[in-house]
């Protein structure tokens, strides 16, 4: 190979500076991201959302809707939600919840074997993972939006202690349609304060949180008994 032609080869071959550029700028893109999403995560200690990108997204969704859209939201502090609620999505929605740290792989793998054997598919999503999906994500279940979940759930459980988890988790939830916490779902089907549910009431808008948009309390007794089995087991 003569210089003439090493040179052109060498010119051909070697990384453009464009391509280093956008490299470059995807980089400062993710960081700067993942950046903004632990400050904000890490307010969260102290400061209560205003909004979430769930209730945002039912809000463009009910553009293309002929019902009118009412959004009812009040967020209360954990000792403003009964006890008997609290249990109650612990037990429905994520028993292990104290002891794994945003995955519980226990369940993953039940969830697994249970759609080997069956073919029947079924979430193993955490509290921590539903949080982060209400507070920043979508509720649709692309692949993209489970990995950018998987990537902040870690985030989450560092900064964030497992009760503040529990009361973001309550508050901003949904539990019907512009529905959203347990303050406003307390109002909205019992027309009493989140303090004052009684435990079959907990247990019943349990039922609703996998469907909010189908489902109804009372209406899922079978279901409300393993809520109930799960409970006892528990100690509660």
């Amino acid at each position: 190979m003569n210089r003439g032609t090493s040179r052109l080869f060498w010119s051909l071959t070697r990384p453009r500076k464009p391509f280093k550029l956008v490299g470059k700028l995807l980089l400062a893109a993710v960081v700067g991201f993942y950046a903004l999403m632990a400050v904000s995560i890490l307010l969260l200690r102290w400061v209560s959302p205003i909004t979430t990108a769930v209730q945002l997204e039912r809000r463009v969704q009910a553009f293309s809707r002929p019902l009118p859209y009412h959004k009812e939201y009040k967020f209360v502090p954990m000792a403003q939600i009964s006890p008997a609620l609290q249990h109650a999505l612990v037990a429905a929605e994520d028993a292990r919840f104290f002891q794994h740290h945003g995955f519980d792989w226990v369940e993953v793998e039940n969830a697994v074997n249970e759609r080997r054997e069956t073919g029947r598919r079924r979430g193993a999503s955490t509290i921590t993972q539903q949080l982060v999906k209400n507070l920043f994500l979508t509720t649709s279940s692309t692949w993209v939006r489970k990995g950018v979940e998987a990537t902040l759930v870690p985030i989450v459980e560092l900064l964030l202690p497992k009760t503040r988890i529990l009361e973001l988790y309550l508050n901003v939830i949904e539990w019907g349609p512009g529905i959203f916490g347990a303050e406003a779902a307390a109002r909205h089907y019992y027309r009493s304060a989140a303090r004052r549910l009684t435990r079959e009431q907990a247990i019943n808008l349990a039922t609703v949180v996998p469907a909010p948009l189908r489902r109804k309390p009372g209406r899922y007794p079978e279901y409300a008994e393993i809520i109930a089995g799960r409970m006892t087991q528990m100690g509660w």
